[in-house]
């Protein structure tokens, strides 16, 4: 059997989100539902009723539900992660909101082109092996003057900026201590600065961004 260049390249750096990695994650980060209400709000106020919006690696689908628990939109998720969209399909369904979460790749996403009116990628863009091809797929199903944002951290995070962020997760020790770690040794690596965000978005059809901190992190809006 023929195997194309995008079923051979791995999709994502690092390890894979799945089994008990995905587990913790989910349950580490369960404890965000404020930040995620918070974040879906924020995001509500670009959407008119009706809207639809793609949210790519949506993790255990957390800031999804929040969404559609607003009542006012269709919302599709897309993981790479078997475990996550499982995951997230079970928890919008005790949720009580109708979602669906697909399995794929963020560089070829599976939706026809003008599909969504906005896209939202949240603390998963760092991780992704072809950022500027997710990018080209992200304008590809935007509609016209349809807008994406990334939140996700940036590369220049302090020590003492990311002990402050953790502290404020309320996990147990042993969790706070692991995801620290996680932070500083790991994820920091792979973050991008303001200027790689510019010239990721100069190289495909975006063409710029706008750009704001966030923290420990960036919020890069993308119109089309």
């Amino acid at each position: 059997m023929n195997v194309s260049p995008i079923q051979m390249r791995k999709a994502y750096k690092g390890i894979g989100m799945e089994g008990i990695i995905a587990t913790w994650y989910a349950k580490n980060t369960v404890s965000l539902a404020p930040e995620f209400a918070a974040c879906a709000e924020r995001i509500a106020e670009h959407l008119t009723p009706g809207a639809h919006v793609l949210e790519v690696a949506p993790g255990p689908g957390y800031l999804a539900i929040a969404l559609a628990k607003l009542g006012r939109y269709r919302i599709t998720g897309l993981d790479i992660s078997r475990s996550f969209v499982r995951m997230a399909s079970e928890n919008a369904a005790r949720a009580g909101v109708d979602i669906e979460f697909r399995q794929g790749d963020a560089a070829a996403l599976p939706f026809p082109n003008e599909t969504f009116d906005f896209v939202v990628c949240r603390a998963a863009f760092k991780n992704f092996s072809d950022p500027v091809g997710a990018l080209g797929e992200m304008h590809r199903v935007l509609r016209t003057d349809g807008t994406a944002l990334i939140i996700d951290m940036r590369n220049d995070a302090s020590d003492e900026a990311i002990d402050d962020t953790v502290d404020e997760m309320g996990l147990g020790r042993i969790s706070a201590f692991l995801t620290r770690a996680t932070f500083k040794h790991m994820l920091r690596k792979r973050a991008y600065s303001r200027d790689d965000f510019v010239r990721m978005a100069a190289a495909t059809p975006f063409g710029c961004a706008e750009i704001e901190d966030a923290g420990i992190g960036l919020d890069v809006w993308l119109r089309k």
